[in-house]
C-alpha cells in the first residue's frame, strides 16, 4: 500500500493524503522520507496553485509510529539526532512551500501531526478533529515541531499544551489559533472548497510573494530599512504583468486572466 496518495485537479489544487489508516497515519522514517521527497518535487511545480494535506480514514495523523519510536530508543545519540533532523527538514519544506497550503484536519492530530497542522498556512478541522501534544508523558519533548506550534498558538498556549498533554477539541483549537475554522463533518468539505475558491481568486505570483513577505517582516523592527524594502516590494508587484492585469481587471469590472484559466486533470 502506498504511504501517500497524490492528485492534482484541473484547477491546480494538489491533494496529498497520508495513507496509513491502519496506524492512524502515524509517522515512521519511511513516511517522513516520502513526504520530504514529495514536497521537494512539488515546490517548483508552477501548475500547483495550492496544497490540501489530509489523512486517509478517521485520523489526520497520530504522530510518531510506536515501532519507529521503539527502534529509535535503541540507537546512538548521533543516529537519533540525524533521524530527528529529517523530520525537522520535512516540516520546514512544508512550511516554506511557495503556494498556499491547507491542513484539512479530518480527525485526531497528535504529536507530529500537530506539527503538520501548524506548518500549513491555513488549518480547518471537522467535528472529529482533536489535538494533543503528549510527548512529556513519554519522557520526551515536542522539539522539532515546536517552532511551528509556538508560532501558531503563542507561547502561553504552547506551555499549556506542552506541559499538560491535554486533548483539545476543534473548538478549543480554533480559540487557540491552531485552527482557523472548524465545521460539522457534513460541512467540512464545502468549507475547504470555500477556502480554495478564495485562494484561486488571488494572482499566483502575488500569493507566492505574499508568503515571502510574511516570512521577511515577521519579528523585524519597523524601521526605515523595513519600510524601504516593503515599499520596493509593492512597487515591484505593480510593475509585473500580473499586477497590471489585476488592476486593469478590477477597474473594468471583469475577472483577471488567472481566474479563467483552464487546466487538464493530472493524477500523479
Amino acid at each position: 500500500m502506498e504511504n501517500l496518495l497524490k492528485k492534482i485537479d484541473s484547477r491546480g489544487i494538489y491533494y496529498l493524503n497520508i495513507n496509513r489508516p491502519q496506524v492512524m497515519n502515524a509517522f515512521d522514517e519511511n513516511l517522513i522520507k516520502e513526504l520530504d521527497i514529495c514536497l521537494s518535487e512539488i515546490s517548483n511545480n508552477k501548475d500547483i496553485r495550492a496544497l490540501v494535506l489530509t489523512g486517509e480514514g478517521k485520523a489526520f495523523s497520530a504522530g510518531g509510529d510506536l515501532d519507529w519510536m521503539r527502534r529509535m530508543s535503541g540507537v546512538s545519540h548521533e543516529e537519533n539526532q540525524s533521524d530527528a533532523m529529517k523530520l525537522a527538514v520535512m516540516l520546514k519544506k512544508l512550511y516554506s512551500l511557495p503556494f498556499p497550503t491547507i491542513a484539512a484536519v479530518n480527525g485526531a492530530a497528535f504529536g507530529g501531526g500537530v506539527g503538520l497542522v501548524a506548518a500549513c498556512d491555513i488549518a480547518i478541522g471537522n467535528e472529529y478533529a482533536k489535538f494533543s501534544l503528549s510527548e512529556v508523558r513519554l519522557g520526551l519533548i515536542p522539539a522539532t515541531i515546536s517552532p511551528y506550534v509556538v508560532r501558531a498558538v503563542g507561547s502561553r498556549n504552547a506551555r499549556y499544551l506542552f506541559l499538560t498533554s491535554t486533548i483539545i477539541s476543534s473548538e478549543e483549537a480554533f480559540h487557540m489559533g491552531l485552527l482557523h475554522q472548524h465545521a460539522k463533518n457534513e460541512d467540512f468539505n464545502s468549507l475547504i472548497e470555500k477556502n480554495i475558491d478564495n485562494i484561486l481568486k488571488g494572482g499566483p505570483k502575488a500569493l507566492k510573494s505574499s508568503k515571502e513577505l510574511i516570512f521577511f517582516v515577521e519579528g523585524k523592527n519597523i524601521d526605515e530599512v523595513l519600510m524601504m524594502e516593503t515599499a520596493k516590494r509593492i512597487a515591484d508587484a505593480r510593475a509585473t504583468n500580473e499586477g497590471k492585469e489585476g488592476t486593469e481587471a478590477f477597474l473594468n469590472k471583469r475577472k483577471p486572466n488567472w481566474q479563467i484559466n483552464d487546466k487538464k486533470n493530472i493524477d500523479s
